[in-house]
């Protein structure tokens, strides 16, 4: 059985608006390794047509060189996409149709190394579903002053359980939680 794990940037007053994250060799080189220690993305459709803007050749190419590790990486993966709006996606990408739980508790059958989900939304509803195993939030050694914030709406708590730390040299910290039960 495959792992869903969640990943994000967030500011250290709980902001996930990737226009208010810095940008550095350092966090792409981790987030390059952490989209590699998926076999497949789990996207809503706000954060793969943001990702697809930004990372599907040839808007990719126009960035900057140390980025291109991250660009190939997630070029490469094939990604699942929720969405009630679009009739099809393309980019190494299918549409997840129908009951979300039933969806995605497939995937997580399957064998390999595991599915990643980013964004807020989707998150939310999988967090509500008890799908998300592990949790992995990068805090940005800035403050934003403004939302869109993690888990609003959520039906109830998360209870979670350290599992690691990373420091880097911008002041960020990247911790991994699990969840508990």
């Amino acid at each position: 059985m495959r792992l869903l794990r969640y990943s994000i940037n967030i500011t250290l007053d709980g902001c996930v608006d990737h226009r208010q994250m810095p940008a550095d060799q350092e966090g792409h080189r981790y987030w390059a390794d952490n989209l590699a220690r998926a076999d497949a993305l789990l996207f809503g459709r706000v954060t793969y047509q943001m990702m697809e803007d930004a990372w599907r050749p040839p808007a990719s190419d126009a960035m900057p060189d140390w980025t291109q590790p991250f660009a190939r990486t997630i070029d490469a993966a094939t990604k699942y996409v929720v969405s009630g709006t679009l009739d099809k996606v393309d980019w190494n990408a299918e549409l997840l149709l129908g009951d979300l739980g039933k969806s995605v508790r497939q995937l997580k059958e399957a064998q390999g190394k595991g599915l990643l989900v980013c964004g807020v939304t989707l998150p939310t509803a999988l967090a509500d579903l008890g799908l998300i195993d592990e949790y992995e939030f990068m805090v940005q050694p800035r403050v934003a002053g403004h939302g869109p914030t993690l888990f609003a709406g959520l039906a109830n708590p998360l209870d979670l359980t350290f599992v690691s730390r990373e420091e880097f040299s911008s002041g960020a910290v990247a911790m991994r939680y699990k969840r508990k039960g």
